[in-house]
């Protein structure tokens, strides 16, 4: 179990504490939505957890094959719905990876990736494509 804990700065911001670590980051209400977009908004942080979390099951299944994908890259595009309520409507990821496509464990890493906690997390609504770029020779 994890303590996240998050107050309210006024002006649409929020300083998120890490109970664990102690670390900070703030997060802004975007500018389409009254905020100033000086820092992730909420659903920001959903997409760049989205990345993150698969690059590190990725990594996980890599260390155990010894294999090394320093380097790679985790580009998510973010939309909100147009229609209300407020939520996100995609999250499409690009998973840029420093292997031959050919590579053998190709098949682990793609599943480790579509495995990941937070992409089983998201509602079946969200349309989370992931593209894989395998980019090694």
């Amino acid at each position: 179990m994890v303590s996240l804990t998050s107050t309210y700065e006024g002006g649409l911001r929020c300083r998120a504490t890490h109970g664990p670590s102690g670390t900070t980051l703030i997060t802004d209400a975007p500018v389409d939505n009254h905020g100033k977009g000086e820092s992730f908004s909420p659903t920001d942080l959903v997409a760049t957890a989205l990345g993150a979390c698969m690059m590190t099951i990725m990594g996980i299944a890599a260390e155990r094959h010894g294999l090394n994908l320093v380097g790679m890259k985790a580009e998510t595009v973010k939309e909100m719905s147009k229609d209300l309520p407020r939520r996100i409507a995609s999250l499409r990821t690009r998973l840029t990876i420093p292997l031959p496509s050919g590579h053998p464990q190709r098949a682990l890493l793609e599943q480790a990736a579509h495995t990941c906690p937070v992409h089983k997390s998201l509602s079946p609504e969200i349309d989370a494509a992931i593209e894989f770029v395998w980019t090694g020779g």
